[in-house]
């Protein structure tokens, strides 16, 4: 588990580094561009769909995981648009507060209780 935070750790702060980069040089206008390369049906267009989808499988994840709760859908919405900042940081977050507890980080608390051990 403490390699799997280590790398979580590394994702967050290259990204963190990455996109204040890029904002400061290309401003906030991605959606513009994500959605436009996917209108010109050409390879950037089919990574940001493949990417887009993938998205969607992560926050479908995090608001089944929290039985699609109020917070839970609060939080699949900043999975959704947030990507791997949002998702390290949330496995961070859960990986901590379950001390590892893989069951509980994917399942839940409450599902992972129910499981036969």
């Amino acid at each position: 588990m403490t390699m799997f935070r280590v790398f979580l750790v590394g994702v967050l702060v290259i990204l963190v580094s990455y996109t204040g980069l890029v904002i400061a040089d290309h401003g906030w206008g991605l959606i513009p561009i994500f959605f436009g390369d996917m209108a010109k049906l050409a390879w950037p267009g089919q990574f940001n769909l493949d990417f887009m989808f993938m998205l969607s499988l992560s926050a479908i994840w995090v608001a089944w995981r929290h039985q699609f709760s109020g917070p839970g859908l609060g939080l699949s919405l900043l999975a959704l648009t947030g990507g791997s900042l949002f998702l390290s940081l949330y496995l961070l977050v859960l990986t901590g507060q379950t001390r590892g507890n893989v069951r509980e980080v994917l399942l839940g608390k409450a599902r992972a209780a129910a499981l036969p051990h």
